[in-house]
């Protein structure tokens, strides 16, 4: 039971955000078809290092968005993949656990790239990237923890 006046942000952060639908049909089957290829992206991704998730998953979230309001609230409201869609639509945050992971396996990748044969700038190249997209994340704000 709620106290009086108190607002019942648990239900507040399952809420799905508008569907806007894309009036032309096929231009909606195309976003239906990105949504279903990002998820697929991203649920390889949480198994291959290297393979990012969370960017996989916002993308799916923004083309159902357009293309499929099911597919939609289920992606905002799954166990696994609703926090990262509802912390972004928050704010743009990521949590401090994503930080963490992402940047471990941009780690373990770095040496994996070290360790192969592979063109110096190849490597240089790979690594500069991860680099840059490890200092734009822990550039992104963090979720408030609940009170």
């Amino acid at each position: 039971m709620n106290e009086p006046g108190a607002s019942s942000t648990a239900l507040q952060d399952l809420q799905t955000p508008a569907y806007c639908p894309i009036r032309s049909p096929v231009l909606r089957w195309l976003l239906l078809l990105a949504a279903v290829a990002c998820l697929a992206m991203g649920i390889i991704g949480i198994f291959v290092p290297g393979l990012p998730t969370t960017v996989f998953i916002l993308m799916a979230g923004a083309c159902a968005a357009r293309s499929s309001p099911r597919l939609h609230a289920w992606l905002w409201r799954h166990r696994l993949f609703g926090g990262m869609l509802r912390n972004w639509a928050a704010g743009g945050f990521v949590s401090r656990k994503a930080k963490w992971s992402a940047s471990i396996t941009m780690a373990v990748c770095a040496v994996i790239m070290l360790l192969v044969p592979a063109p110096v700038w190849a490597k240089v190249l790979s690594i500069s990237c991860m680099a840059c997209v490890l200092a734009w994340l822990w550039c992104r704000p963090e979720p408030q923890a609940p009170h």
